[in-house]
């Protein structure tokens, strides 16, 4: 029965695959429209490209857009900068309400790299207004003139290309001018600020909460006095006195970057039809790659060869990347949470811990399944497999709209907790300690948003209709771990691509097996890499 579910899984998702479901220009135009309407009165938002990353001398990585640049825009160049304004603006042509300045066409660059698309194809896309990048600095922003610039928060990676004058490099260090930001800029401080600007007094106590949150990772902020001494204020007047310190620290900046990564929170935790229908796809794929590896996996394949099978699945599909990189861990790498060495030989009767995801359409799946490599689970990995499987029933079954995301993992938890404890993994300590114990085991969170990201941005507060997330519970027993040795590098992870629906939470991965038993039978299956066999080089 299982096998022709996995044969009609097949056979849809052909007909699936074969729909158009590519975003257009209305769809961004859509997505640009929302960011307007959440945003304050008099304000413009900033959004920049990202940078091309270098991977060794004269070789770059390949480009990949910022996810929500690409959201916003389409756009898939780099040196780009979006501008959306709150309320109309004039020039000599008429009224607009946003900008994009773009990487201009050049002949001998798409030579050796490319086609570029220029001000002729992004005036395609339906922007308002479209401009070459360098027109960006010489543009009379009046960015002084709105109450508040919206950005996020800049990235220190971004290099300066010598030959060109208005590269990402130079038009952001001109943006910075432009809009009075720091060079020695301190998000968090500036948060902090912005916190004892707006606190109120009758939330003092939680304001103090998350002060003290940030200076446990990071001590230094004690060293400014204006919150020492927020931190020992005894009474309302002295706390009056240290906002008007925290406000005139911030009367010169008008720029924002706050608002904007939550404003895009807002958007991007919830996905549109569109978005779902290229996600299934994406899912669809991945699920696909991990049926093909638990046919084709044989003793004695290599981390990477089972990666090359994954990522072969998704090419042959016509989708060419991943969407973060392939986790491929045998034995004791699988008690590694984001291992991505994936180059370990030497294992045979060990568990794979698989952790890949297809990104179709910019956005990414993300499916993990843990299988034994000789086809058959012993006892001990059966008998903590299946402490996974129901935590993660549990989970699932949490995932309904109006729940906490603490929910899904208080569900997991408990079930893990309990079979570690049946095991004799961990003691009958008192709570606090059997507490610590399974941490040391099940050290992750369990759910978040995929999309564009594959931890996409969100709220992270109730779920509701149109969120796609994961449940993802995991054991993980490295060697020298405080019980018997039997255990030991046993890493188990079993994660889905869940959508919440009015009707309750749709496995979107489903098809890929996840009990034991299902794993196992469809391990006995011929593959059609059975006969790929390349010759021995000496």
């Amino acid at each position: 029965m299982f096998r022709l579910a996995i044969i009609a899984l097949l056979l849809n998702f052909t007909t699936l695959y074969s729909q158009e479901s590519k975003l257009d220009s209305q769809f961004h135009k859509e997505r640009r429209d929302e960011v307007r309407k959440r945003m304050p009165e008099k304000s413009v938002a900033v959004f920049f490209s990202s940078a091309i990353r270098n991977r060794s001398n004269d070789v770059d990585f390949l480009y990949h857009q910022d996810a929500n640049f690409y959201y916003l825009t389409g756009w898939k160049e780099p040196h780009a900068v979006l501008l959306i304004y709150k309320e109309k603006q004039k020039d000599e042509i008429g009224f607009y309400n946003e900008k994009i300045y773009v990487r201009e066409r050049d002949a001998y660059r798409e030579m050796w790299d490319g086609k570029r698309k220029g001000v002729e194809g992004a005036l395609k896309m339906d922007f308002n207004r479209v401009f070459s990048k360098e027109d960006f600095k010489d543009a009379n922003h009046l960015f002084s003139k709105f109450n508040s610039v919206l950005l996020f928060d800049f990235k220190n990676d971004t290099r300066n290309f010598k030959n060109d004058p208005n590269d990402l490099y130079d038009l952001t260090n001109f943006f910075k001018k432009e809009i009075n930001f720091p060079d020695s800029f301190d998000p968090i401080r500036y948060r902090i600020y912005n916190r004892i600007k707006n606190f109120d007094y009758e939330k003092i106590e939680i304001l103090k909460d998350e002060i003290n949150f940030y200076i446990e990772r990071d001590e230094s902020l004690l060293e400014d006095p204006n919150i020492n001494a927020f931190l020992e204020a005894q009474n309302e007047d002295f706390y009056n006195e240290i906002k008007k310190r925290a406000t005139f620290e911030l009367k010169d900046y008008n720029f924002d970057v706050e608002s904007l990564p939550g404003i895009m929170a807002d958007l991007r935790e919830r996905k549109t039809p569109k978005e779902i229908e290229i996600l299934r796809k994406a899912v669809s794929i991945s699920v696909i790659g991990q049926i093909e590896v638990m046919k084709a996996m044989k003793p004695g394949m290599s981390e990477s060869e089972i990666q090359g099978i994954h990522e072969f699945v998704f090419k042959k599909y016509g989708v060419p990347y991943e969407g973060y990189p392939s986790i491929v861990g045998a034995g004791g790498n699988g008690c590694i949470l984001h291992y991505i060495d994936n180059n370990d030989t030497a294992f045979n009767n060990q568990l794979v811990l698989m952790d890949v995801g297809a990104e179709y359409l910019g956005y990414t799946a993300d499916v993990t399944r843990t299988i034994p490599s000789n086809g058959k689970y012993s006892d001990e990995q059966r008998e903590l497999y299946d402490i996974v499987y129901e935590a993660q029933e549990e989970g699932i079954k949490a995932a309904v709209v109006g729940a906490k995301f603490s929910d899904i993992y208080r569900a997991c938890y408990d079930v893990i907790e309990s079979g570690l404890v049946r095991l004799g993994i961990v003691g009958s300590l008192n709570e606090s300690e059997r507490y610590r114990e399974v941490r040391k085991y099940f050290p992750h969170g369990v759910a978040h948003h995929i999309g564009l990201d594959v931890h996409d941005p969100g709220n992270y507060q109730l779920l509701e209709p149109e969120m796609i997330i994961t449940v993802e519970p995991g054991i993980y027993i490295p060697e020298g771990s405080n019980c018997d040795p039997k255990w030991w590098n046993i890493g188990i992870r079993i994660e889905d691509d869940i959508l919440i629906t009015s009707k309750g939470p749709e496995n979107l991965s489903r098809l890929a097996p996840r009990k034991w038993e299902e794993i196992e039978e469809i391990m006995k299956l011929d593959s059609a890499l059975d006969s790929f066999i390349l010759p021995e080089i000496n």
